[in-house]
């Protein structure tokens, strides 16, 4: 095999000495690099064990190639068409690997900065665009994973989850919720129908003694009321205790006589026909 186009100069053994050296000196590195990177990754929640031997070979492969083309270059070889074949398989691994570096700078950011943790409820956009709610399950380099209350799974990449908006439900240990009612009066107070929907909603299992749930009017006549009363639960079990609440209001009206609609949902509408004129 003719050499002559490859290495540019005659070999000495001081050059074939500076090679092996070079060679020797890029795989110690090379080792060296690999167990920091494990190390490193290791204080990653989010780093997956793929993720960590992944991030470990290409540090490794990297000085091991960086070692062998110093010996190369120390042997006096042309590294033109060398340099030519990395920056070629650099740009394609640039390329190809953007969306994963991306998502593994997210997770990281992530697991540092924590907008988000294992057991929260949170609230992101979906792929049609309305909100998609969940319970946070897992954290990994790639995805934020969480659970719908339908019992869906979600997996939202981690440079989309910092990129757009998200709404952590969870963060201050509880969530507020509301129904709205509109009761007939029948001669009642207005101090008496408060206090009625205030002690049917602070009696619900589940819902907060702190802050105490409370009731703000929209609409008084002489003839119906119309409310919102608010109150406290676990973000975990909202549906279940704003069903609860709905229940017993409606039984708390019934039992004084007061005929009324209670709805967990905002209704435009009127629920009951309009006052007389």
């Amino acid at each position: 095999m003719d050499f002559s186009t490859f290495l540019s100069t005659p070999i000495t053994w001081w050059q074939v000495l500076g090679a092996v050296l070079a060679l020797l000196a890029g795989w110690i590195a090379s080792r060296f690099a690999r167990r920091g990177v494990i190390d490193l990754m290791g204080h990653l929640p989010t780093a997956t064990p793929a993720a960590t031997r992944f991030a470990a070979r290409v540090a490794q492969y990297t000085l091991l190639l960086l070692g062998a083309g110093i010996a190369l270059a120390i042997l006096g070889a042309n590294m033109q068409p060398v340099l030519a074949i990395v920056l070629v398989m650099a740009v394609v691994a640039v390329l190809v690997l953007r969306g994963v570096a991306d998502n593994f700078a997210a997770s990281v950011l992530i697991a540092t900065r924590k907008p988000v943790t294992l057991g929260e409820d949170i609230t992101v956009e979906g792929p049609d665009g309305e909100p998609l709610t969940g319970t946070v399950v897992e954290l990994n380099s790639r995805a934020v994973v969480f659970v719908t209350p339908d019992g869906r799974t979600a997996h939202v990449p981690n440079g989309k989850l910092l990129a757009e908006t998200l709404v952590n439900n969870s963060r201050h240990g509880g969530r507020r919720s509301e129904v709205q009612v509109r009761v007939e009066r029948a001669g009642a107070s207005l101090d008496d129908i408060i206090a009625a929907l205030t002690d049917a909603a602070a009696a619900v299992d589940g819902v907060h003694p702190e802050p105490g749930a409370g009731v703000l009017l929209s609409a008084v006549s002489d003839a119906r009321v119309t409310a919102r009363v608010q109150f406290w639960h676990d973000t975990s079990n909202g549906l279940s205790v704003t069903s609860a609440v709905v229940a017993a209001i409606t039984t708390g009206l019934a039992e004084r006589g007061w005929a009324a609609t209670v709805t967990s949902e905002t209704v435009v509408p009127p629920l009951v026909p309009g006052d007389p004129v």
